[in-house]
């Protein structure tokens, strides 16, 4: 059996969540969260890193930075997790779709301009499957038309578009630590705030609405209720559990780019019947996932079952927002759906972890072109 997924894990986490234990500090914000936060901030260069309970609740912060009020519009790819389209719907907010590029699933940048109205507030493009969106399009729209952008960089750690981290570029970035992402705390995430003014009022919001944050720096001498905000502060023992990970992020993310590779190589030949991962000369990605197109929906689902049979997991990713029940209700898309439903009933995503072994990528590998050998062109 080949799984889709496995969680990451290296050596050292045991023994730094004990750490954790032993340090008497296991609420949050203790040194291994501090670790992990300033990781983040050196490796994509953002003046804050804050770790968050998961990517969804990065995404609820940015929208509260966003000052998201019942009525407001935000635009972004229907092609996406459900957790993008929440944070915003919770506050009140429009959803407005556009449709995506073929080539990468992102958002397309040159839609993006045509679907704002009077109540645009923001812009979110996601960076599917690490490889990012045309930014600059996207950042010059916004200034233009004083929109704030939020990056949903939950598949995007190690990645960049001109030289720029992913989650860097726009006025806050979100991560995800799920343990299907490449760097994991079982459940959690991150956010960049990339504008210095936002980062009181983001660590106020994020320790329920207090000065918190404040009162340990020893900026105040108690603290109290001064705002609105939530519980967003994960466990030490999940940022002991990361820290392990952030150590080697290089040698994981080696590993997994290795691992793609062996997979383009490997389906390069079939090239002429499915559609391979398009990494634009802008972008280095992380190889976060390795998917095919099949030619539409009839085969893809024959094709995961071929796969299911030869022992495989390799599941279709998400249903477009737009077409779901909440969707309908919350949002609407702006122009055509020319590709977001045609491409995303294409595609399904081979196995694909740290510590995959060549072996497993062989077998794959064997078995789409046994499919593909056994059906007519």
């Amino acid at each position: 059996m080949v799984p889709f997924n496995k969680p990451p894990y290296v050596d050292k986490a045991l023994e730094y969540m004990a750490q954790a234990v032993t340090n008497g500090k296991i609420c949050g914000d203790g040194a291994f969260t501090h670790q992990c936060s300033e990781w983040l901030e050196r490796n994509t260069e953002s003046p804050k890193a804050l770790l968050t309970t998961s990517c969804t609740h990065a995404l609820e912060m940015a929208a509260m930075l966003c000052g998201i009020q019942p009525g407001d519009e935000v635009i972004m790819p229907s092609y996406t997790f459900v957790s993008t389209a929440d944070a915003f719907v919770r506050l009140g907010a429009a959803i407005v779709f556009v449709d995506i590029r073929p080539d990468t699933m992102n958002l397309d940048e040159k839609l993006v301009e045509q679907a704002i109205t009077s109540k645009t507030k923001a812009i979110v493009p996601v960076h599917y499957a690490g490889v990012s969106c045309e930014m600059d399009p996207v950042t010059d729209v916004a200034a233009r038309y004083g929109l704030k952008v939020v990056e949903d960089a939950a598949q995007g750690m190690m990645c960049s578009y001109k030289g720029r981290a992913l989650g860097s570029i726009g006025d806050f970035g979100c991560f995800s630590f799920h343990e299907t992402k490449n760097y994991s705390m079982g459940e959690g995430g991150a956010i960049l705030i990339n504008d210095a003014r936002y980062v009181t009022k983001a660590e106020i919001i994020r320790e329920k609405g207090t000065n918190r944050s404040q009162f340990f720096r020893g900026m105040v001498d108690k603290y109290t209720w001064v705002d609105y905000g939530s519980s967003y502060l994960p466990s030490e023992l999940n940022a002991a559990y990361l820290w392990a990970q952030l150590e080697q992020a290089d040698e994981i993310n080696q590993a997994r780019l290795s691992a793609w590779q062996k997979y383009y190589e490997g389906l390069q030949c079939l090239s002429d019947r499915i559609g391979l991962p398009v990494v634009p000369g802008s972008c280095v990605h992380n190889a976060h996932m390795f998917y095919i197109k099949a030619k539409d929906l009839e085969e893809r689902t024959a094709l995961i079952q071929f796969l299911k049979s030869n022992g495989i997991s390799a599941p279709f990713h998400y249903v477009p927002l737009h077409s779901s029940p909440a969707g309908m209700k919350y949002g609407r898309f702006a122009g055509e759906d020319r590709y977001t439903t045609r491409e995303s009933e294409r595609l399904l995503r081979l196995p694909m972890y740290y510590g995959i072994t060549e072996q497993d990528i062989s077998t794959v590998v064997e078995a789409v072109k046994s499919f593909y050998r056994g059906r007519p062109k």
